[in-house]
């Protein structure tokens, strides 16, 4: 296997600030197929997850052409910013290179999945944080298709994602992507349900090591719920507590005050599960104990047991 397959190096360091996307001329509007699927999943999750279409159905060509040249002027900003530098110095640590290395194993490149981005057309924030999933694309080869999805996008930002090389789903999978493969989920400001409906979706320990997930501090949340332990957030966020305890989390630096709003409080997760291990504070059956391959188990198994003997004349 080549070295370079799995380096996780930097490319096209300057885009030279030439960002052109031109739209095909068309009629003034035009109806919006999104033809991007969902990846099959179990039947269970099929049931959880539901068609969707913008509401509007039509996308006007004006409103593209405005858009797009705000994403350009906002990837422009964005790629020359000290806090972006900053996060692709944090990237290539060998702490968070070595999770990256970790989850890819024998393969090349891990689809990024977005989940809940917002109103690009509307706000800011969305435009950023866009910018940033497409940016690290551009700049990290491992870094492969982009699928998005968010249930306010209306056809006119359909278009636009599609023009800046994003996928639109059309089904609403409630964040419940099953990561049969490597697999980085881009999370920025999300509700704690949407990330607990992924972990508790892939709560099994071939499916969380193959994820890696930007979004909302789990340890924020956990300091949260640790106060309001009794409240319909906490309810709703079993797994994100469960997951705690092997959980690496590294957080970003915003930096700067131009973009707090987009980013405060976010850090990269990256997990290592045990099998057999209980979310910490639930007594009941809502959070299952971690599943894994009977063999890997017995092998794990045997290994602490050699542990415990080896050490057993030695002093705490």
């Amino acid at each position: 296997m080549a070295a370079s397959a799995k380096t996780l190096t930097v490319e096209n360091p300057s885009l030279n600030g030439e960002w052109k996307i031109v739209l095909p001329r068309r009629a003034r509007r035009r109806k919006t197929s999104l033809g991007a699927k969902s990846p099959q999943q179990p039947q269970q999750q099929q049931q959880q997850s539901s068609s969707w279409a913008p509401s509007d159905f039509e996308s006007d060509i004006i409103r593209e052409s405005k858009l797009l040249q705000k994403m350009q002027i906002c990837m422009k900003k964005l790629e020359v910013s000290q806090f972006f530098l900053t996060l692709l110095d944090q990237i290539q640590t060998p702490e968070i290179s070595d999770c990256f290395h970790r989850i890819l194993g024998s393969e090349s490149k891990m689809k990024m999945v977005i989940y809940g981005i917002g109103s690009i057309e509307s706000y800011e924030s969305p435009r950023l944080q866009l910018s940033l999933a497409i940016l690290l694309r551009k700049k990290f080869n491992w870094i492969g298709e982009i699928e998005v999805f968010d249930p306010v996008l209306s056809a006119t930002e359909a278009r636009v994602l599609e023009a800046l090389g994003c996928s639109v789903l059309s089904i609403n999978e409630q964040g419940r992507r099953l990561a049969q493969n490597p697999t980085l989920f881009f999370m920025p400001h999300c509700e704690a349900e949407l990330y607990n409906n992924l972990l508790q979706s892939n709560w099994e320990v071939g499916f969380l090591n193959h994820i890696a997930l930007f979004g909302n501090s789990f340890e924020t949340y956990e300091q949260h719920f640790s106060v309001f332990k009794n409240s319909k957030v906490a309810e709703s966020a079993k797994h994100i507590l469960g997951v705690r305890k092997f959980t690496e989390e590294f957080r970003i630096q915003t930096v700067s005050d131009d973009y707090f709003a987009a980013f405060h409080d976010s850090s990269w997760h990256f997990f290592r599960p045990v099998p057999a291990f209980l979310a910490p504070n639930d007594d009941d059956d809502d959070v299952p104990e971690l599943q894994q391959d009977e063999e890997k188990a017995e092998v794990e198994e045997e290994e602490k047991e050699e542990g415990a003997v080896n050490n057993s004349g030695s002093e705490c």
